[in-house]
């Protein structure tokens, strides 16, 4: 499925610290300095005389409750035309460094509800991007127990709600195994380094038509 990016489209990207990516930290960068500015430059060098505005809401360590909570404010109210979403690897990562423990089904109830109300007040354009793991240490391979069958949620969801789906997880494990290991794709095997950064834009912007 390819979403269509009308002329002046608000496009708004929702997840953790792999959306931030410094946009909170650093004042002049609002788009943060990953996929997303990367995917935002590359639509505006191919399209550069439309009017679509990008905005990117990530916020560092959040979760799937966590993004639920703010949704209204940081998603709906701002009446975007496309949503782009990536979230759920606190979710597995607290498990393990926290004892945390989100569910399937929590997770896909609370992922569910949020689309639900992009579906029933927006009728937004969706674009699922998959919880990625790139494991850098041996113990990170166990965390796909957690991992794997949140993937599958958002999969599910994905088809649920007609969405665009961004498989992440296996495009950065494939694009691990060609670059000659997972830290050049994901330094600590979650947060992307450059190159994975720009990997997942080149993905995003495939998504959407380009």
């Amino acid at each position: 499925m390819t979403v269509i990016l009308h002329r002046s489209a608000t496009v708004l990207f929702q997840g953790d610290s792999i959306t931030d990516v410094g946009r909170l930290a650093e004042r002049g960068s609002p788009l943060g300095n990953g996929y997303v500015r990367v995917a935002a430059e590359r639509v505006r060098s191919a399209r550069p005389d439309s009017g679509i505005t990008f905005v990117n809401r990530g916020v560092s360590g959040d979760g799937i409750s966590d993004l639920r909570a703010r949704w209204r404010e940081d998603a709906l109210e701002l009446k975007p035309d496309v949503v782009s979403v990536l979230i759920g690897v606190n979710d597995t990562w607290r498990r393990y460094d926290s004892g945390v423990v989100t569910s399937v089904r929590v997770f896909e109830d609370d992922y569910r509800a949020i689309l639900t109300h992009v579906r029933d007040e927006l009728d937004s354009q969706l674009i699922l991007i998959e919880p990625f793991l790139v494991p850098v240490r041996d113990e990170q391979w166990g965390w796909r127990e957690d991992l794997d069958p949140k993937i599958q949620a958002v999969r599910r969801l994905s088809e649920e709600f007609g969405a665009a789906l961004l498989a992440a997880d296996g495009l950065l494990n494939q694009a691990a195994r060609a670059a000659g290991g997972p830290e050049h794709i994901a330094g600590d095997g979650v947060h992307p380094t450059p190159l994975g950064h720009s990997l997942l834009a080149e993905a995003w912007a495939a998504v959407a038509g380009l």
